[in-house]
């Protein structure tokens, strides 16, 4: 056999062994960029999902702080409520005393002397130049604060007209 026809067939031989050490390379790079893909795939699967978890949490989180809200205005409205009412029968308290002392000591004056000898002490509220009524010209305050009204019968604290004023109020 001639020496080019064996030079012939190394060459083919070298050629079949580099195509065949190519398309194995060839396929190990596909195989290694098919793998990447699937990690992009799946990390980007893993972000959409995180960011699904992420935007129901901080619903969740306002729901949960609106429902903390809510609770703490009612509480406050209650605390309001009950010390506006013990603040009003404190005050009507107040009145009750004054209105006794001023009693006594007119009928005090009486036994004593007559009217016209005699002057009765003025009462509390005049000497520090405050009437019955508030001095702001909120007639609705002053009536409620005094615990009568214009008829002079007793309101007490749980006037029907505070309840309306305040809409947190829950009508029971």
């Amino acid at each position: 056999m001639p020496e080019e026809i064996r030079a012939a067939k190394r060459l083919n031989s070298d050629i079949d062994r580099l195509l065949a050490s190519a398309q194995e390379e060839a396929a190990q790079t596909t195989a290694r960029a098919q793998e990447q893909a699937a990690l992009l795939i799946e990390d980007r699967g893993l972000a959409d999902e995180a960011r699904r978890v992420s935007a129901r949490i901080v619903q969740e989180a306002e729901a949960t702080a609106g429902e903390v809200r809510r609770g703490a205005d009612e509480y406050a409205a209650g605390v309001l409520i009950r010390l506006e009412g013990d603040l009003v029968r404190t005050l009507q308290s107040i009145k009750r005393g004054i209105e006794l002392l001023n009693e006594r000591t007119a009928a005090g004056a009486a036994g004593a002397g007559s009217a016209s000898e005699r002057e009765a002490p003025e009462p509390a509220a005049a000497r520090t130049g405050q009437g019955e009524r508030s001095g702001r010209g909120d007639d609705d305050d002053a009536e409620a604060a005094d615990g009568e009204d214009e008829a002079g019968e007793d309101v007490g604290a749980a006037d029907d007209r505070d309840e309306d004023r305040d809409p947190r109020r829950s009508r029971r």
